[in-house]
């Protein structure tokens, strides 16, 4: 037996407080507290600076290029469709942290608090958002947990998984709380090895108003406040806390509409039905997944790969096109990536529309819909302010779903200018980069690369 399986592990919490840069620790006394007494570092990011690039990143020690995950989705070429925010765990390929974990301290023991990609890891305890969607097409909040019996503990105690407070235009603390609440139940009835939390609170009001905006600076303190109980409990359990981030938020007022350049050009084909558009992926010469301020543009036959370059490329807004050269240099040249990958200009961000007449939009365009769009909308956060009764359609939605009807909450707009803030691009100043924080003094003492976080915590661990 090595040392390290002779000996218990030391007891780690690492909290994925998404958007968290240096510059908000000011707003945010509680999380500087633990920075100051222990040690804190700048900390690389990847291409896509998103959340499940980064989060498999962190998890495995490689880049894109090497467990898959190109971006929040892609895609699917042996299916012909695009698929976002998946949640299988045998889409992330490489050594998982506690497969390493285990195999220095066999009986390791992990728990998942809704880091993506959750469902099929091979982690002891796990909770992540699961709505249940019923055979009429409703669909209703929920969660999946692993063991089945934590489910009932936290909804008896905790109530049901907040998720129209987890994304839309609802968004705000209260989905964080739970998953806060559901963290301090674990460390209290199951004491794992490590527990990995995952925050999301920044995302909402810095996107929708900006990282400078006084709202968000606002939410940051909130979540601050939030936090100071999990961290109280970890610090009477002698836990080693980590607190990381994937990528930091910055200010944008550009959309770009990357995908009606590519129909523009004839490159992009819909097929419609009942008056409305639908991407034809498997039909088109090349369309785009816009994630953020990534976008894969996916050709599907080498001819027209530089008729799509000439699409992009002067397309204002748009920096870099990144060729198999240019993936390769960043990390990204694996089979799931575009065949060219666009990187917006700091200042701006890609939107997923392909329709060129709103009056076609699809009737999903309107709605939350993360499932159904070839790529993902901010727009989502907001109710459409140029609709003077969209509170009442809303109220109606829900009245229906109240009653056991069949409901469509249309209140998303279709007019992507409120959008204040985005992510993706690599930051240009570490400042606006995201941030590692350790309560342990000495742990970093420099900056920390995405792909180290997996040693480091092992380290921190005492298991390598």
């Amino acid at each position: 037996m090595t040392a390290a399986a002779s000996r218990r592990p030391t007891p780690l919490l690492v909290l994925d407080v998404v958007g968290l840069t240096p510059r908000l620790l000011e707003h945010m006394p509680g999380l500087r507290a633990l920075a100051d007494a222990g040690s804190h570092a700048p900390l690389g990011t990847v291409l896509p600076a998103v959340t499940c690039s980064a989060q498999a990143t962190f998890l495995t020690g490689t880049t894109p290029a090497g467990h898959g995950i190109v971006g929040n989705g892609w895609y699917f070429r042996d299916l012909g469709e695009v698929f976002l925010w998946r949640q299988h765990n045998g889409l992330v390929g490489g050594d998982k942290l506690w497969d390493a974990a285990r195999r220095a301290h066999p009986g390791y023991t992990v728990a998942n608090v809704c880091w993506w990609y959750a469902m099929g890891a091979d982690t002891d305890y796990t909770v992540t958002p699961r709505p249940v969607y019923r055979a009429d097409g409703r669909k209703e909040p929920d969660c999946y947990t692993r063991p089945p019996e934590l489910h009932d503990e936290l909804t008896d105690s905790l109530g049901t998984f907040p998720l129209f407070h987890y994304w839309g235009p609802g968004a705000d603390l209260v989905s964080s709380q739970w998953i806060i609440d559901a963290t301090r139940h674990i460390l209290h009835t199951r004491a794992p090895d490590l527990v990995l939390a995952y925050l999301p609170h920044l995302d909402y009001d810095f996107q929708r108003h900006g990282p400078d905006d006084p709202r968000s600076l606002a939410a940051a303190a909130d979540l601050d406040r939030a936090l100071t109980p999990l961290l109280d409990d970890a610090r009477a359990e002698g836990r080693t806390v980590v607190v990381l981030s994937e990528y930091g938020i910055t200010s944008v007022d550009r959309p770009v509409d990357v995908n009606r350049a590519l129909r523009r050009a004839g490159l992009l084909e819909v097929h419609t039905q009942d008056g409305m558009e639908y991407l034809d992926p498997t039909a088109s010469r090349a369309f785009a997944v816009a994630d953020h301020q990534i976008a894969h543009v996916y050709v599907r036959r080498p001819e027209d790969l530089d008729a799509a370059r000439a699409a992009l490329a002067d397309l204002p807004g748009v920096d870099e096109l990144l060729d198999d050269e240019g993936k390769k240099a960043h990390g990204l040249d694996h089979p799931r990536a575009g065949d060219l990958v666009a990187v917006a200009e700091p200042d701006a961000w890609f939107t997923y529309y392909y329709w060129l007449d709103d009056d076609r939009a699809p009737d999903f365009a309107r709605t939350v819909e993360i499932h159904r769009k070839p790529g993902y909308d901010p727009a989502e956060l907001f109710m459409d302010p140029l609709d003077p009764y969209v509170k009442v359609r809303a109220a109606t939605a829900l009245a229906r779903k109240k009653l056991g009807m069949r409901y469509r909450m249309a209140v998303v707009p279709l007019d992507p200018s409120p959008v204040r803030g985005s992510h993706g691009r690599l930051p240009a100043d570490e400042d606006d980069g995201p941030v590692l924080l350790c309560s342990r003094p000495g742990a970093v003492d420099g900056p920390v690369a995405a792909t180290e976080v997996k040693g480091l915590l092992l380290g921190l661990a005492g298991l390598s």
